[in-house]
């Protein structure tokens, strides 16, 4: 990864084909090795996420382990326990290259939005489902973007899914 002024910035979701990411602020599928996948890509980096998806991790798993956590809130009086809070993406970028030179954006909807035209690198897992969602993947520019797609696979739990990295053209 290369860009971002102050250093690399990935974004890493999965999402249906349709590009689904979530419903009712939970993922509407479970595939463990996503989850796996999910850790050791961001194992050791800041991520950073908003403040709907940091309440959507279960309590036991807030901060997320292994790095650092910045959750993004408007609100100034927000507390995200052993997270930094940052106002801004900007804010919560700055404070992710104090230390690091690369930095991990983890959700959600509009998070990724604001977040994609800074990164260089796209970790996606489209998961082989059809689902009812109203949280949306942002669109990948194939003429910004060049991926490269993994075989499909079967999860444990039955569901087929691939990984697609993606980096800036």
């Amino acid at each position: 990864m290369t860009a971002g002024p102050a250093g690399r910035l990935g974004l890493v979701w999965a999402q249906t084909g349709a590009g689904v990411l979530g419903r009712d602020g939970a993922l509407p599928w479970h595939v463990p090795e996503d989850l796996a996948h999910f850790r050791q890509v961001t194992n050791g980096w800041p991520v950073v996420m908003g403040r709907a998806t940091w309440q959507s991790l279960p309590e036991r798993f807030r901060p997320l382990p292994g790095r650092p956590n910045l959750v993004l809130s408007r609100d100034p009086g927000f507390v995200a326990p052993g997270a930094r809070v940052a106002p801004t993406l900007g804010a919560a970028l700055d404070a992710a290259y104090d230390e690091h030179d690369e930095a991990w954006v983890i959700g959600g909807a509009a998070v990724y939005a604001a977040a994609l035209p800074l990164a260089d690198r796209l970790e996606v897992t489209e998961v082989d489902l059809q689902v009812v969602g109203d949280a949306w993947a942002p669109v990948v520019d194939a003429a910004l973007w060049r991926a490269v797609a993994g075989p499909w696979l079967t999860s444990r739990t039955g569901i087929r899914y691939r990984f697609v990295s993606h980096t800036r053209r």
